[in-house]
């Protein structure tokens, strides 16, 4: 079976221990995972680990993209690796399904771009990333006004009318609610985050949970303040009637690492 190296991330093996925390963690595939150094060495390697050519090549993983059953094993196995590297050292997660030719490649695009991984290394070195999303309860809002579900109606067009002004405006209103809990998302991270990254609201069984996700952001927070940045934003949607807000984290910066070029098999230095 021929094989190609999957990449989960960049870190810092500073004191040499990092290949004894990878361990025994069943990586993409279930094969073991493996540090890749450059040539010129130092302290700053590459997570790697042997997958089978066929299920990455670049037809297959169009194909393999579509498939939710696939993409979760292999979401959950990156993740995996890179939780146990954030919890001995700061990392860059790649992106998923970051494959290359072999080790060599793997090695040369690490030696090219070596200062920048060290400068970015350095630079997220104590912070981590807290997810935020603001979901609507749009059901509640289109809801009878009074709480309960819209019964069959028996009354005048005019009162029809009203009715329905009245469902309109109440789903109005909780979308104002949304905008307002997003600005006291923001108002709080000011005094917490350094950075910030706004990804596009999910949908379907993206979303998760209930309601309508409307804000679906990241924030970069130094641990020091994780606590106060979790507090203030939870509170984002107090007295805002259909609005949830949820925290999430903490994670290693899968938002704000950029992938390196020419990642695709077979392409590369």
């Amino acid at each position: 079976m021929t094989e190609v190296t999957y990449a989960y991330g960049v870190a810092r093996d500073a004191d040499g221990t990092l290949s004894e925390a990878l361990a025994g963690v069943a990586g993409v595939a279930g094969a073991p995972v493996r540090l890749v150094r450059a040539e010129r060495r130092g302290d700053v390697v590459v997570a790697a680990g042997s997958v089978p050519a066929e299920d990455f090549d670049e037809d297959a993983l169009r194909g393999h993209l579509e498939d939710l059953d696939w993409l979760e094993a292999v979401a959950r196995a990156h993740h995996r690796v890179i939780e146990r590297l954030a919890d001995r050292t700061t990392v860059l997660p790649l992106r998923l399904a970051t494959v290359y030719l072999n080790d060599d490649r793997v090695r040369a695009m690490l030696g090219a771009r070596l200062e920048v991984f060290a400068r970015r290394l350095s630079e997220l070195d104590g912070l981590l990333e807290w997810g935020v999303k603001i979901y609507v309860d749009t059901a509640a809002a289109e809801a009878e006004p009074g709480g309960g579900p819209a019964e069959p109606f028996a009354g005048s067009g005019r009162d029809y009318l009203r009715r329905r002004r009245a469902v309109r405006n109440a789903r109005d209103d909780a979308f104002r609610g949304a905008e307002e809990a997003a600005e006291r998302v923001v108002a709080a991270a000011r005094g917490s985050a350094v950075e910030r990254a706004q990804h596009r609201p999910q949908e379907g069984a993206l979303a998760g949970g209930t309601g309508q996700n409307v804000v679906n952001d990241a924030y970069l927070v130094p641990v020091r303040r994780a606590e106060q940045f979790r507090s203030e934003v939870e509170r984002a949607a107090d007295g805002l009637p259909g609005i949830r807000v949820e925290v999430t984290g903490p994670w290693a910066p899968y938002s704000f690492t950029a992938a390196p070029e020419a990642a695709a098999r077979g392409s590369g230095p």
